[in-house]
């Protein structure tokens, strides 16, 4: 059994690698050979919670499982088992700060790649920890971004975040108030813990479209009814939004949208069974509360890496 700290997975991962292999397994028809059931929850002591997401795909040869605990203390810190499906032998037990974080940006450039229009010029990103890291580093990929948006909370000095940005990525990043965040930016991802809206939706610009990724509970959100109102909808996986995503939830509700606003998730567009963006003009928006095909492949691909 390989054992991969967090610095031997960070050096392992190779972000093309990931975000071609996790927007593949999107686009094949996955039902027959996936068990993803949707992920445990576990209340902790102060608010905290601990969440389970195993997954196992016969077409992989794969199974594994995630462990992830999110307090005020320590925020979020995971850990990931990999098995040999076959024969249940454990493969790799592996630190998984990184490779969370870096499956989430995957993702969210995934669907930006698919979702947002080719011009876009702007990104913008309403957070500055771990995840608001990991989509600067990533969403480049997918999309010539030629400006940088950042906005904190409250009066959080963000001059240190931006440096390690510039010295990182190369990247000049500004902080913005929240207005500016919303109004000026093309693509927007919303990296936050915020429980309540962290912008007012009618700042949006036509054509924006958002990667929403920082709420993952049934009664906190990021976005306003308003953003929702006038968006459209795609998400990971119904099954996890259905369950767990407080941005779709609370508008569906109380009436602000329905059902039938979520035109689709991330495998049918990413098949081309339904189509994502119909306008330039259109407002997109993904919704992601992650999977553990995610962490599966990410987890996957290290581990042969490794081995190789």
């Amino acid at each position: 059994m390989l054992l991969l700290s967090e610095q031997q997975v960070r050096q392992l991962a190779d972000v093309d690698e990931v975000i071609c292999a996790i927007r593949g397994a999107f686009a094949r028809d996955f039902n027959a050979t996936l068990r993803m059931p949707v992920r445990s929850t576990l209340p902790l002591d102060d608010g905290g919670v601990l969440l389970l997401m195993p997954a196992w795909d016969s077409a992989m040869g794969y199974a594994g499982v995630k462990l992830v605990t999110v307090t005020r203390a320590a925020g979020v810190n995971a850990a990931y088992e990999l098995l040999d499906a076959n024969t249940g032998k454990i493969l790799a037990r592996m630190e998984a700060n990184w490779l969370t974080d870096l499956r989430t940006a995957a993702t969210s450039a995934i669907a930006t790649d698919l979702l947002a229009r080719g011009d876009v010029k702007t990104l913008g990103i309403f957070g500055s920890g771990r995840q608001a890291i990991a989509h600067f580093a990533v969403l480049p990929r997918v999309r010539s971004f030629s400006r940088f948006l950042v906005c904190g909370s409250g009066d959080a000095d963000l001059s240190t975040f931006c440096a390690r940005m510039n010295q990182a990525h190369g990247i000049t990043v500004e902080p913005v108030d929240a207005a500016a965040c919303a109004g000026e930016s093309d693509v927007i991802c919303t990296c936050t813990t915020s429980p309540v809206p962290v912008f007012d939706g009618r700042m949006l610009r036509p054509g924006t479209h958002l990667n929403l990724v920082g709420a993952f509970q049934s009664g906190t959100r990021e976005v306003d009814d308003e953003t929702m109102r006038h968006a459209r909808i795609v998400v990971d996986t119904y099954e996890g939004a259905l369950a767990e995503a407080g941005d779709l939830l609370i508008p569906l509700q109380n009436g602000s949208i329905t059902r039938g606003q979520v035109i689709g998730d991330l495998h049918e567009i990413a098949g081309r069974k339904k189509q994502g963006r119909t306008s330039a003009t259109e407002i997109t928006l993904f919704k992601s509360v992650g999977c553990a095909l995610e962490d599966l492949i990410t987890a996957k691909l290290i581990y042969e890496r490794a081995r190789a």
